[in-house]
Formats: structure tokens, sequence, C-alpha cells
């Protein structure tokens, strides 16, 4: 009898230490669009009391010439780089990335994963819009804007959609780096060109710093989430994983 206790003990606690260590990604995946979803909930609240309105104007004004506020600081090549860099989260380069990335997908027979990467783009812009709509606020008023606009401004649509898209993709990539330098690199430049984004909003005058950092947690929590999700379908094999590449020249998929 106590032997046969024990063995369930040594089992559950065997159990235990699996799931910590194989499930550990998801875990972690739940836990920060939770994260995500707090520091939003926070965010707009504050927005909506006004609270956030003097750091606000101190942090947009700051990439602004003190002599007059309708200049932007640096030269008149800074100025265009910004533009580029907010291009970086537009709707019609994020497209392209993600369509270009579908394509391969599909290309090298991985259609689920294709889908999954066109659900996890597709959900965030929803997402960005019902937010939106929900807290409807004002873009800037305090200077020109350097770029166009059309929608509110909470949360930033182009810093949510950059960490999305370019971090949905940098950690699909990475799981098949099987080098922790190559998985690093990958992350690292997803992460820089979702803060330039970011910063190029607050420079062009479109976008209330606080608008940028909703942008970036809900954009980072889904993102992640997405990719918590993807590993625990990939695990069960409704999503093709990494493994899973197609025969070349008669050679056996590799496992």
């Amino acid at each position: 009898m106590k032997n046969r206790i024990f063995s369930r003990r040594l089992y559950r606690v065997s159990a235990v230490r699996q799931l910590a260590t194989r499930e550990w990604p998801i875990l972690l995946g739940l836990l920060v669009p939770a994260a995500a979803i707090w520091i939003l909930l926070e965010l707009a609240d504050e927005v909506r009391e006004g609270s956030t309105a003097a750091l606000d104007e101190a942090l947009l004004l700051l990439f602004r010439s003190p002599v007059d506020q309708a200049d932007p600081l640096g030269p008149p090549w800074l100025q265009e780089m910004m533009r580029d860099f907010t291009a970086l989260g537009g709707v019609g380069v994020l497209s392209m990335i993600a369509l270009a990335a579908c394509g391969y997908l599909i290309l090298v027979r991985k259609r689920r994963a294709a889908l999954a990467v066109l659900l996890a783009v597709a959900g965030g812009v929803l997402i960005s819009q019902l937010i939106k709509a929900g807290i409807d606020r004002p873009r800037p008023d305090l200077v020109p804007h350097g770029s166009y606009v059309s929608t509110a401004s909470f949360p930033s649509g182009h810093s949510m959609m950059a960490a999305t898209v370019y971090l949905t993709l940098a950690a699909m990539l990475a799981r098949v780096q099987p080098r922790w330098r190559s998985r690093s690199y990958l992350i690292g430049c997803a992460i820089f060109i979702v803060m330039l984004v970011g910063i190029s909003r607050v420079y062009l005058g479109v976008h209330w710093p606080t608008d940028v950092l909703a942008g970036w947690s809900v954009g980072a929590g889904w993102a992640i989430g997405c990719w918590a999700a993807t590993v625990w379908l990939q695990r069960r094999g409704a999503v093709e994983g990494e493994g899973d590449m197609p025969a070349i020249s008669g050679e056996p998929p590799s496992s």
C-alpha cells in the first residue's frame, strides 16, 4: 500500500516536472498577454482621466525645436528617414511581408502554419480597430502631423501591428534556429524595428507616447499569445512544425 502511494506521488512529481520542462513556453505565452491586457486597461483608464496629458505633451515636445514647435529636431534627412521608419509599420508594407511569409509557408507545404500567420495578423488588425473605436482618443494637436492620419489615436496602430507581425515572424523563424545566438539575433532585430516604428510615430507628431506604449504592449502580447498557441497546436499535430519539411530528392523529412 505504501509503495503504491509513493509511486503515485512520484508519478505526479514527474508529471509536474515534465510539464514545467516541456510546456514552459506555452505557460509564459499565456502570462504575457494577460500582462499586456492589464497594461492596456491601466493606460486606457489614465488616458480617459487625462492623467497622462502632461507627460505626453512633454515627451512629444522633446522631438521639437524649442524655437519652433512645428519644426522637428534634426536635419531634413532625419525627418525623411523617420517617414521611412514609420512606413515599416504601415498597412501596405506589413501586408506584403505577411503575404510573402504565408506564400513561402505554402510553397514548403505548411498550409496550416500559413493560415496561423494570416489569422494572427488579421486578428491583430481587428483588435487594434476595436480598441481605437472604444477609446476614440483625438490625435495630437500641438504640432503639425508629419504623416497622413485618418483614425483615432489610442493605441498606435503602426506600433501594434509592427509588434504583431515582426515579433510573430521572428518567433517562428527563431524556432528553426539551432543556436541561441541566431535566435537572439532574430528576436533582437524584430524588437529594434518595432521600437523604430513607435519612436517615428511620436517624432512625426501623429501619436502621443502613451499611444505607442499601448500599441507595443498589445501587439507584443498578441504576438506571443499567438506564438504560444501555435507551439501548442504544433505539438498536437494540428499545425506543421519545423521538422515537417517536405522530402527533397527522395530524402525523408527531417526529424
